[in-house]
């Protein structure tokens, strides 16, 4: 399986919470690549047509969905009362922010993605080769 791969890419609209403040709809990418098949990317689109990017477990996204999932910088849970919707809470050093988004797009995109790479079945995705010749050969390193 190492030598397949498959990305999964699925527009999604969140919706950035703030406290005495209008909504504001934010376009967010989610993308899925077996060659990280523990990850899920998501693409926060500014209005300066810049993203912010943001790396998630795909499990901590699942758990997410049905009850309090994630500590420290991520936390994702169903909205209190509204079961259609999923609220994702993000912190870094340069801030704090609370989104909103359909529970639905986000578990059709997730059980896309269990399609292509069945639960448990993630750790023979992994290509420890071209990790390896990837870290060693990084310019940066140098």
């Amino acid at each position: 399986m190492r030598d397949e791969h498959t990305v999964i890419c699925s527009p999604a609209v969140f919706e950035l919470i703030a406290p005495d403040a209008p909504v504001v709809p934010v376009k967010v990418d989610l993308t899925y690549h077996s060659r990280d098949p523990y990850a899920v990317q998501a693409s926060f689109r500014t209005g300066n047509g810049t993203a912010v990017d943001w790396v998630f477990a795909r499990d901590l996204l699942q758990e997410g969905l049905v009850g309090l999932a994630g500590t420290g910088d991520v936390r994702v849970q169903p909205v209190a009362g509204n079961s259609g919707k999923v609220q994702l809470e993000l912190s870094s050093p340069s801030g704090h922010a609370v989104f909103t988004t359909c529970a639905q797009t986000l578990g059709d995109f997730l059980r896309r993605t269990y399609e292509a790479v069945p639960p448990e079945s993630e750790y023979s995705w992994l290509d420890f080769d071209l990790a390896l010749s990837d870290l060693l050969n990084d310019p940066a390193r140098d």
